[in-house]
C-alpha cells in the first residue's frame, strides 16, 4: 500500500457521502492534533469556491486550525465545514476567545469542487451533517490508519476530463528524516492522460512507466469519445490538495509550501488554473521536527517534495477511482479503460534514493 497523508503523525482522514439515490457527492476532513496544525493556502483557480482562505494569510492573527475540509457541491457543499465547527466546539477545540475554556471559536478553512448533478440529483450535495460524519470518521480512526482513496469522500463524483476522478493520497521521508505528504481531491476539465500514450500524465515523473499497446490505447480513446458524445460539455472542474509535513514551519512558509505544491497538479493535469478551475492548495505543518539551522535554505527539499507527493497522490486518485455510469453520466475509470498497471509507488513511503 502506498504511503499517504497519515503518515504525518497526529492528522486523521475522514470521508462522508451524501446520501440517497441520484446522490454521487461527499466531503472529505483532515483532522490535525489537538492543538492544531500551522496551516497556509495558495488559491490558483480563477473561480475557487472557499471559506476561511483569508484567516490563513501570514499577516493575520490566526496561525493554527484544527481541521481542513475538502468537499463536493460547489459553493453549496461549503455548508459541510458547519458541521466540522459544531464538532470542535464540542471537544472545546479552537480559537479560545473567553475566560470559559469552552468558549471557543474552530477555525476549519474548506475549498469545494463542482460535482452538481453527476448522480442525477442537482440537489444532492454535501451539508452540515456531510461534514459531521467526515469529521467523526476523521477522530474515530486509529493513528496513521491507511486513508481510503478513489470514489470516496469529496472525490465521489469527481471527473477528470472524462475520466471517473477521486481521492488520492501519497508520502515520502526525505534524507533529513521529515515526512511530507499529500492528499488530493482530483477533479477537473484538464486531461490527465497523453494523448499520444495512454500514460497518465503524473507517471513520468517516476522515472518507470508501463505504455499500454497501440490498440488499447485506441479502444481506450473510442471509450472516451463515446462517452464525450453522451455528457455534453466537458465537466466543470477544480482540483484540490492538502499537502503536509512534520517539519516545523512558519506561516509564511507554510504558504511558500502551498504554492509550490501547485507545480504537483501541473504536471499531472493539463491545462489547470484557468478561468473556471477554483484549484486550490493548503499546508499543514506539526512541527515535530526542526528544519536544520545552519542551513537558510533547508525549507527547499520540503517544497520540492510537495509538488512531487502532489503529483503521485493524483495518479494514485485516477489508478484508485471506479467507473460511474448512470443518469449524470458515464465516467470510465482509467484501470477499466487501460487494465491494471504496475503501481509505480510501492509499498510504502517513499524514501529519497531507494
Amino acid at each position: 500500500m502506498t504511503g499517504g497523508l497519515t503518515d504525518v503523525p497526529g492528522l486523521r482522514v475522514g470521508h462522508a457521502r451524501v446520501p440517497g439515490e441520484g446522490a454521487l457527492s461527499g466531503a472529505t476532513v483532515v483532522l490535525a492534533p489537538v492543538g492544531g496544525a500551522v496551516a497556509g493556502v495558495d488559491v490558483r483557480g480563477g473561480g475557487p469556491g472557499t471559506r476561511e482562505t483569508d484567516a490563513l494569510d501570514p499577516r493575520n492573527l490566526v496561525e493554527r486550525v484544527e481541521a481542513v475540509v475538502l468537499t463536493g457541491g460547489s459553493a453549496y457543499g461549503l455548508e459541510s465545514a458547519a458541521g466540522v465547527m459544531a464538532w470542535l466546539e464540542e471537544q472545546g477545540r479552537g480559537v479560545r476567545v473567553g475566560p470559559d475554556p469552552s468558549q471557543v471559536v474552530p477555525v476549519v478553512p474548506a475549498a469545494c469542487v463542482f460535482d452538481l448533478g453527476r448522480g442525477g440529483d442537482w440537489r444532492a450535495r454535501p451539508d452540515a451533517s456531510t461534514g459531521r460524519a467526515a469529521v467523526e470518521a476523521a477522530a474515530a480512526t486509529a493513528e496513521g490508519a491507511p486513508v481510503e482513496e478513489g470514489s470516496v469522500g469529496a472525490g465521489t463524483g469527481a471527473v477528470v476530463g472524462q475520466l471517473k476522478g477521486g481521492v488520492g493520497t501519497a508520502s515520502t521521508v526525505l534524507e533529513s528524516g521529515i515526512t511530507v505528504a499529500a492528499l488530493v481531491v482530483a477533479n477537473a476539465v484538464g486531461a490527465a492522460v497523453d494523448p499520444l500514450t495512454g500514460v497518465l500524465y503524473g507517471q513520468y515523473i517516476e522515472g518507470r512507466v508501463a505504455y499500454p499497446s497501440p490498440e488499447v490505447h485506441a479502444a481506450a480513446e473510442r471509450r472516451l469519445a463515446a462517452a464525450r458524445e453522451r455528457n455534453g460539455p466537458p465537466p466543470l472542474n477544480t482540483t484540490l490538495a492538502v499537502v503536509a509535513t512534520d517539519a516545523e514551519l512558519t506561516p509564511a512558509q507554510a504558504q511558500k509550501l502551498a504554492g509550490t505544491a501547485h507545480d504537483g497538479i501541473a504536471r499531472a493535469v493539463r491545462p489547470v488554473h484557468l478561468l473556471n478551475d477554483g484549484d486550490t492548495v493548503f499546508a499543514l505543518a506539526t512541527g515535530a521536527t526542526p528544519l536544520a539551522a545552519d542551513d537558510r535554505l533547508a525549507l527547499n527539499e520540503v517544497l520540492a517534495a510537495g509538488a512531487d507527493t502532489v503529483t503521485r497522490a493524483i495518479v494514485r486518485a485516477l489508478l484508485a477511482a471506479q467507473s460511474v455510469e448512470g443518469p449524470g453520466g458515464t465516467f470510465p475509470s482509467y484501470r477499466d479503460l487501460y487494465g491494471s498497471h504496475p503501481d509505480p509507488h510501492g509499498a510504502g513511503p517513499d524514501r529519497d534514493g531507494d
